[in-house]
């Protein structure tokens, strides 16, 4: 039996091996969630990570306190588009089950 193995350099397989290319209306709500982020006053010195996967908005980083972990997952939520917020920012010093 002979099984054939594709090139890197053949077409199909280069469309898959890098994965799907991003959707442009996910690229257009990271760059407004990420601009309303950098504006606000509690949320703009804070390492906050955006990332959106098919309208859900991804928040990570670090923030100081409960307060503009809040208004960062408020801020997301009130960007036109968007589906759901994945609020994952965490603050130093708080254990996983005091949220």
């Amino acid at each position: 039996m002979y099984m054939p193995w594709p090139l890197p350099d053949e077409s199909w397989f280069a469309a898959t091996a890098n994965g799907p290319a991003p959707d442009s209306d996910d690229l257009r709500l990271e760059a407004l969630v990420a601009q309303r982020l950098s504006s606000d006053w509690t949320t703009r010195r804070q390492q906050i990570v955006v990332a959106v996967q098919n309208r859900v908005v991804i928040l990570a980083g670090l923030v100081n306190d409960r307060e503009a972990r809040q208004v960062a997952g408020e801020l997301a939520w009130d960007v036109p588009g968007v589906f759901d917020v994945c609020n994952t920012l965490r603050v130093p010093g708080q254990r996983r089950g005091d949220r």
